[in-house]
C-alpha cells in the first residue's frame, strides 16, 4: 500500500460517517420555499419583546458565515442620519422591528418623526443601503409603519442629551 492510500485510509477511518454526525435544525441560504417556510434567526424590538434565535456554527477559520448579527445591524443602522436632527435614526427611536433570518434576508419596521418629515423618501432608502453592505446580509426590506406613533418617548438618553431635550 502506497504512503497516499494509507493516508487516505487513515483519514476515512478517523471521519465520523455522516449517520454519526449531529444533525442541527438551522435552515440555510440554500433552503427552497417547497422544503417549508425559513426560520427567522433574530428578532429585536425596542419594547422588549422576546427575540427568537437560531445559530449555525461557523466553521472556524472561514470569517463570518451565515446571516448578520443583530449588533451588526444596529450597527449599520446607527450610521444613518436624520438631516434636520443631529442624532443618528437609532437613537431617536425610529427603529421599531428588527427581524433577521437564516437566508440572509433582513427586514426593518420603522417611522419618521412626523407624516410629511421632508427626509420620508431617502430614510428608508439610506437604512436599506446600510443595511445591505453588512457581510451575511442578501438583502434588506425598510417598511415605514405609523402605529405606534413616534413620540419623544422613544428617544434615548444619548438623544435626549445631544438635543437638550430633559
Amino acid at each position: 500500500m502506497s504512503m497516499v492510500e494509507e493516508g487516505v485510509q487513515a483519514h476515512t477511518q478517523a471521519a465520523r460517517p455522516a449517520q454519526e454526525r449531529p444533525e442541527q435544525d438551522v435552515l440555510h441560504a440554500g433552503h427552497t420555499p417547497e422544503e417549508g417556510p425559513v426560520a427567522k434567526v433574530e428578532g429585536w424590538t425596542p419594547d422588549g419583546d422576546e427575540p427568537t434565535l437560531t445559530e449555525a456554527a461557523a466553521p472556524k477559520g472561514e470569517g463570518p458565515v451565515g446571516p448578520a448579527s443583530e449588533d451588526a445591524v444596529i450597527e449599520a443602522i446607527a450610521t444613518v442620519h436624520d438631516p434636520e436632527i443631529p442624532v443618528n435614526i437609532y437613537e431617536l427611536g425610529l427603529i421599531y422591528a428588527i427581524d433577521l433570518y437564516d437566508d440572509g434576508r433582513v427586514h426593518i419596521e420603522m417611522t419618521l418623526t412626523a407624516p410629511n418629515c421632508p427626509s420620508a423618501q431617502e430614510l428608508p432608502i439610506q437604512v436599506k443601503d446600510a443595511v445591505e453592505k453588512i457581510p451575511g446580509v442578501k438583502s434588506a426590506e425598510v417598511d415605514v409603519v405609523w402605529d405606534p406613533p413616534w413620540d419623544m418617548s422613544r428617544m434615548s438618553d444619548e438623544a435626549r442629551l445631544a438635543l437638550n431635550m430633559f
